[in-house]
């Protein structure tokens, strides 16, 4: 998170607001035409998970073959439409420069093949995630931030056009990390060692049909990031689009420890329905929901309340709807970091149709409620709102949605998950945003802010987020700690 946001300010900075913006939008746009691709990955790593469940490794060697192949036929179709519909719409509806227009292209084509790279890396990533292996998600991960680094510090010093050497750096960032993950693979699992199966059209069939029903819900997630950002970019400039970019700089940093946390769950909470173990299942998707929210929140809450005075410490300025884009947006992810569990118990089950027609079809939404409001005249931080209120509708309406799969005991999440969650995010935040608002702005002032939101958000969880067996378990792992450091 600390390489993530200092990475973003020297970028930032060396790139200027308008070649920030251009690079947001348009490696956006190649994000817009791989919506296969979230359908795909969803897929993969139910079935991959599925089948580590029940123990059949014959079906997950299957499963990975057909996945593999899967893969490589989506990066012809990516390739193709990125080089005809992707390319035109760059040139010809995007607003950018005249004189930013050739290296608008360059980044544009490198982004289309790193896009085809991280296509190959996802059933590798899927593979690894169902194995639990968190231990390699780690370190490949912290590779990642290594190179990022490293690009922050080459994009200086190479005395070319920066917004190309940009494009250029990311795109071989792709290729060491995807080869770092397919090495793994090859090394440790062998259903990853690629093999051709006859009769795997049943199976084939099976999970295009799956990823159909994805299909709708991952093209609706992405026309609402990138088609809102295109939205910005149609009624105001590139530097609209440069503060929506930091903004979520800030959120990836913020959202990563969740994700994480997250990524680690979710196979067991597949594995549980796999095995018939329904009650497991729902203790374990109740209490992610609720840490999940607890991490995010206690990172986020001080970033909320002094977000003026960090992001202008962070980026040495302070552009313009900058600090309005970081606070909605973080609160959108808190309250879809609620949500993911839902989803995943969802999957699970593979029965999906429902699910992705009534969540897809309320995210495409936000596209022309947010496209009405701005043409009235509304500010850009319209559409924010207006995804956040979306948001915690869908949550709701995912949980009466499993409901209606698999009995939930709804009553239960409403009380034990919302209201907990509520009454944590409540008491905590109280004393901190009386400092704020009653003590003069500085560095004093942030200080004592931030020591209060950790130390109330921890109070907090530990008080009300948390029962009395899961209290329990963290004295537990503390005093275990404490007895292994003095021995």
């Amino acid at each position: 998170m600390i390489v993530t946001l200092y990475t973003s300010r020297v970028i930032l900075q060396s790139l200027g607001v308008i070649d920030f913006g251009i690079y947001n939008v348009v490696g956006g746009v190649v994000a817009m035409m791989g919506i296969l691709n979230g359908a795909m990955s969803a897929s993969v790593s139910r079935y991959l998970t599925f089948e580590l469940g029940t123990g059949n490794n014959e079906q997950l060697k299957r499963v990975f073959s057909v996945s593999f192949i899967s893969y490589l036929a989506l990066g012809g179709i990516l390739f193709i439409l990125a080089e005809t519909v992707g390319l035109w719409f760059v040139n010809t509806q995007l607003v950018i420069p005249g004189d930013r227009l050739l290296a608008a292209n360059w980044v544009y084509q490198f982004s289309i093949l790193s896009s085809i790279i991280l296509l190959i890396e996802n059933p590798f990533l899927a593979d690894i995630q169902s194995h639990e292996k968190m231990d390699a998600f780690a370190y490949i991960s912290i590779i990642e931030v290594v190179l990022r680094l490293l690009i922050a510090y080459l994009i200086v010093i190479i005395p070319t056009d920066r917004l190309i050497t940009y494009g250029i750096l990311m795109f071989a960032s792709s290729v060491i990390i995807t080869l770092s993950y397919v090495i793994y693979c090859l090394k440790h699992f062998e259903e990853t060692h690629f093999k051709v199966y006859k009769r795997t059209k049943p199976l084939f069939k099976e999970m295009i049909t799956y990823s159909g029903w994805n299909l709708f819900g991952s093209a609706a997630g992405l026309v609402k990031g990138q088609g809102l950002n295109i939205l910005l970019n149609m009624f105001f400039n590139p530097s609209v689009n440069a503060a929506r970019g930091i903004a979520y700089q800030v959120n990836g940093a913020l959202t990563n420890f969740s994700t994480s946390f997250f990524t680690a769950v979710r196979p067991q909470i597949i594995k549980y329905y796999a095995k018939d173990e329904r009650e497991e299942m729902f203790r374990l998707v109740f209490q992610s929901s609720r840490f999940s929210y607890y991490l995010l929140f206690l990172l986020s809450l001080p970033i909320i309340i002094e977000a003026p005075f960090v992001i202008e410490l962070w980026l040495g300025q302070l552009p313009e709807y900058v600090v309005p884009f970081v606070r909605w947006i973080i609160l959108i992810s808190m309250v879809e970091a609620i949500g993911q569990p839902i989803m995943t118990a969802t999957h699970a089950t593979g029965k999906i149709a429902l699910y992705q027609s009534v969540v897809g079809t309320m995210t495409l939404l936000n596209i022309p409620i947010s496209y009405l409001f701005l043409k009235m005249g509304c500010l850009p931080i319209i559409v924010f709102i207006i995804s956040f209120i979306i948001s915690a509708i869908q949550v709701i309406v995912r949980l009466f949605i499993l409901n209606s799969i698999i009995k939930v005991p709804i009553r239960e999440y409403i009380i034990n998950v919302l209201g907990t969650c509520t009454m944590v995010s409540v008491v905590a935040a109280v004393v901190p945003a009386i400092l704020h608002y009653k003590l003069p702005a500085g560095w004093q002032t942030t200080f004592l802010v931030c020591l209060a939101c950790v130390l109330f958000s921890c109070l907090s969880v530990g008080l009300i987020g948390m029962n009395r067996s899961e209290r329990q378990i963290i004295k537990n792992f503390v005093k275990n700690k404490l007895n292994n450091k003095n021995k």
